[in-house]
């Protein structure tokens, strides 16, 4: 496994804002890249991470909401409801924080590392999480959904 280079809107904002392209090979490389997304989002005390923050153009993404790593290979949202209103960063935006609405629950099917589809639903945190790492491989960015950004004070508070 091994640290990756997180892609900052300051680095590479083009990458950030592309769609992304299918994974269809299950393999090696694919494994290596969850492994090192993985390790990379826990480095970097992240709750999640896309594959475009680290350069792959490809629909993987991995979470971290407290239950241990998950990952998702071509992710589709098939359901939401309720909302939930509430502070958001990201990883590829350091230091930079606004209030987003998304979702207070989500049902995704998606992929694992082998290929085998699977669903999972839940609420929160799992929502907020799923839904703006999914985003990600859309090329929408939470900057593109918050609402206002915050300022240091209510950071603090």
């Amino acid at each position: 496994m091994a640290i990756r280079n997180i892609v900052k809107d300051t680095d590479n904002y083009d990458t950030l804002h592309k769609k992304c392209r299918p994974v269809t090979e299950f393999n090696q490389k694919l494994w290596d890249l969850l492994d090192d997304m993985a390790e990379t989002m826990y480095q970097a005390e992240g709750v999640g991470l896309a594959g475009p923050q680290v350069g792959m153009l490809r629909r993987v993404f991995v979470i971290d909401v407290g239950e241990g790593i998950l990952e998702f290979i071509n992710p589709e949202i098939l359901e939401t409801s309720g909302t939930q209103n509430g502070a958001e960063g990201c990883l590829s935006f350091p230091g930079e924080y606004g209030m987003v609405e998304r979702p207070n629950f989500v049902r995704v099917k998606a992929q694992d590392r082998n290929g085998n589809w699977f669903e999972m639903e839940g609420e929160e945190l799992f929502a907020r999480a799923v839904c703006h790492e999914n985003d990600h491989l859309d090329g929408i960015v939470f900057k593109d959904r918050m609402s206002r950004i915050l300022t240091e004070e209510e950071l603090a508070d």
